[in-house]
């Protein structure tokens, strides 16, 4: 089991990053709530990992604490989600709001996130209820955004193709990131608004 990377960022395109360790070069798919706190390329990161084994591929997901991994863990444990759907949520809410969300009741919030139906949202509350009882809260850490050096349209597009990514149907992902203005924004600033628009409809 692959459950810690340290080494040099060299590409980021939402959902997947390829991170250089001693020469070797990982594919690892992330949420978009740790793109948030990626450096530039080309700078060192640290990535706490999760290796998904399949019979046609092995899939590496990274997150940027350790908690956010364990949220991750017992996200794909529930019946019925995915590493796919639990990366879609934690793209969709940070991990405290989705602790709120569970203690809570919110399945209406629930279901604003890509993939997650009534039926799923129920079920996500109920057998993740006991397991976030003492989820508390942690301290956000900052967010160091690249400076965008591509041109608009390039951002605006690899946007839309990270939420097509995420699970969302490519009008729905279209009509998200027209709503956010991608003037001098990164691909992961355009995304985090689109989120963040969704979620508040």
């Amino acid at each position: 089991m692959i459950g810690r990377l340290r080494g040099t960022l060299l590409d980021k395109k939402p959902p997947q990053l390829l991170l250089e360790v001693g020469g070797v070069g990982y594919e690892v798919e992330a949420p978009m709530s740790t793109f948030y706190q990626l450096p530039a390329s080309g700078s060192e990161v640290v990535l706490h990992t999760h290796l998904v084994v399949r019979e046609d591929a092995h899939l590496l997901f990274g997150f940027a604490s350790e908690r956010e991994r364990s949220l991750f863990r017992a996200l794909i444990k529930v019946n019925g989600v995915g590493a796919k759907m639990a990366l879609a949520i934690l793209s969709g809410m940070n991990a405290d709001a989705f602790a709120r969300c569970i203690q809570e009741g919110d399945a209406a919030s629930l279901t604003r996130l890509p993939g997650i139906g009534k039926k799923t949202a129920e079920r996500l509350i109920v057998e993740m209820r006991d397991r976030l009882t003492d989820w508390q809260e942690a301290g956000v850490l900052p967010v160091v955004m690249a400076t965008p050096t591509a041109e608009v349209r390039d951002e605006v597009k690899d946007a839309v193709s990270a939420l097509i990514s995420l699970g969302y149907k490519p009008p729905e992902a279209s009509r998200m990131v027209s709503g956010v203005s991608g003037a001098g924004h990164s691909s992961e600033e355009i995304i985090r608004e689109a989120l963040k628009g969704a979620m508040k409809k």
